[in-house]
């Protein structure tokens, strides 16, 4: 059992010396991965449901379908710092329960939706949940593992069951989809996180570290705020127009706000990211490429989705075998990533991940629109998969083992938030860099074709992804195969930009990330620097 903290909140030498030598207990454990699986169950759902969202809700444009996916994205990235910090001051069993119930509300909205606004608003809640979800149970997973051997044993444990709910994300939204109701799946999602409420009040154990955090409101509403500007900004850029007042206004203020955090966690007492960790390489670099990388993973998991059902028009079923293939195979490989873990330095083990990644993904660039046969997926999305489940393991171990351990709770937060962050960025940027490529190849097409020529305000007005909607007007459905090799090739084009972004972080990883020693070595230069401060 974990020693409680005194009324103070502040821990006595006797309580931290018995503290430093607790481990997890198995009830903690089932709870912490219970709940982390069932967060990302929930995340990763909307993906596999485009084409069904296209046809049930009706969205307006390609933008609105981006939305759904980084409705829940958005609060996940913003406000897993926040989550931290609260974890850290008042017990991360509070969140855990807290956590869950909050996405079983998001859940029930999302349910009973109708249109396009409810989604968002119930997926923002859900979103929330997630927020408290991902950083604690990362928390309490860093802060009860105290030797790298079984830190790394249990990250990849941590690691292998958030994957798991990428596993069963899948299937629950391609079978309740194809065999019942698209509702079903977030009915299903409700009930397990009431199950997830119940198992973490009554059998989690609490931890927390209120050492030196306190609530940091400006730094929260300024990342926030300037997170929300960009995201909406890349979204909708090429809806809007990349040239836009509104859309150049909200990267100004997306540059302003982050800047004004950076600034603000500088200057403020107990930050809710202390900025001289990026003094230490290793650290800085981790966040980097979880950011890139877990951007190029999303926009893989997102482009694929697009192009089975939105473009192909399969069966959410179908595409259900490309997601497990992308993010079920990490329980699976669970033996395998501890032991590589275990045996080899983490930036080797998060470049093969990367290298596998890109190798995926640029033989997803070269597939072929009419090809429609599930053997054409498995290898370029099984590398992906098998590369994610090596890369998302080795990089939150470098993240959580390049600080010092007295801040587990900022760095599961910081890493929660990264990883996310990347994520939001996956389909909202690939989703900007297809669409914009095919509007432009759609409209030329069509200006080119004479048989056009009386339905091209109405063809061009409704844009690639309408034309070629299930059912389309009589009208426009005759530029359908305009809009086809249009939308093809820009989600081709986005294969590629994610490949691109995997092979560098692989390199990046491989030549600039150092060893365990020399992440030790810079640990004790934080924690030496913190005493001299101090003294």
């Amino acid at each position: 059992m974990s020693t409680p903290l005194p009324a103070s909140g502040q821990p006595t030498a006797a309580s931290a010396q018995r503290f430093r030598h607790t481990t997890l207990s198995l009830a903690t454990i089932v709870a912490v991965g219970f709940a982390v699986c069932l967060a990302q169950v929930g995340v990763a759902v909307p993906a596999t449901l485009n084409g069904t969202f296209q046809t049930v809700l009706h969205p307006t444009g390609a933008s609105q379908l981006d939305w759904i996916s980084d409705a829940i994205l958005l609060p996940i990235a913003a406000l897993e710092l926040t989550f931290g910090v609260l974890g850290d001051l008042f017990g991360r069993k509070k969140l855990l329960v807290g956590g869950a119930l909050m996405l079983l509300v998001g859940e029930l909205i999302s349910t009973t939706s109708t249109g396009v606004v409810q989604m968002y608003f119930g997926q923002f809640i859900a979103g929330v949940g997630s927020a408290a979800l991902f950083p604690t149970t990362l928390a309490i997973i860093a802060s009860g593992s105290h030797t790298h051997a079984s830190r790394a044993r249990m990250i990849a444990l941590w690691a292998a069951l958030l994957s798991l709910g990428n596993f069963i994300a899948p299937m629950l939204g391609g079978l309740t989809a194809t065999y019942a109701s698209w509702r079903l799946a977030f009915i299903i999602i409700a009930i397990l996180a009431a199950i997830v409420a119940a198992v973490s009040w009554f059998f989690a154990e609490d931890s927390r570290s209120p050492e030196g955090r306190s609530l940091d409101i400006p730094g929260q509403v300024t990342v926030g705020l300037g997170l929300f500007a960009l995201l909406y900004a890349v979204i909708e850029g090429p809806t809007a127009g990349w040239g836009s007042a509104t859309i150049i206004v909200s990267f100004v203020v997306a540059l302003v706000l982050l800047v004004a955090f950076v600034i603000i966690e500088i200057r403020v007492h107990s930050p809710l990211l202390r900025m001289d960790l990026f003094k230490n390489r290793a650290f800085a670099l981790a966040a980097a490429v979880t950011v890139v990388g877990m951007f190029s993973f999303l926009g893989t998991a997102y482009a694929i989705s697009i192009w089975m059902e939105v473009i192909q028009h399969q069966s959410a079923i179908r595409t259900a075998v490309a997601f497990i293939l992308l993010s079920g195979l990490a329980i699976f490989l669970l033996p395998l990533t501890s032991l590589l873990m275990a045996r080899l330095q983490p930036r080797w083990v998060l470049s093969l991940g990367f290298l596998l990644m890109g190798i995926g993904q640029l033989l997803a660039s070269n597939m072929s629109i009419t090809d429609t046969t599930l053997p054409s997926l498995i290898l370029p999305m099984g590398l992906v998969g098998v590369g994610f489940a090596f890369a998302v393991s080795s990089v939150t171990a470098t993240v959580v083992n390049t600080v010092p351990p007295k801040l587990s709770g900022m760095a599961a937060a910081t890493t929660s938030m990264v990883r996310d962050f990347g994520f939001a960025l996956g389909p909202a940027v690939i989703g900007a860099i297809a669409l914009s490529k095919a509007a432009g190849l759609f409209n030329t097409a069509v200006n080119a074709d004479s048989s056009l020529s009386a339905l091209r305000a109405a063809v061009e007005g409704a844009g690639p992804v309408a034309v070629n909607s299930v059912p389309p007007s009589v009208a426009i459905s005759k530029a359908a195969p305009h809009a086809v090799t249009a939308l093809s090739s820009g989600y081709s084009t986005g294969f590629l930009v994610v490949a691109i972004a995997a092979l560098v972080c692989a390199v990046v990883s491989a030549l600039f990330l150092g060893g365990r020693a020399e992440q030790e070595q810079e640990i004790a230069m934080i924690e030496h620097g913190e005493d001299a401060a101090v003294a």
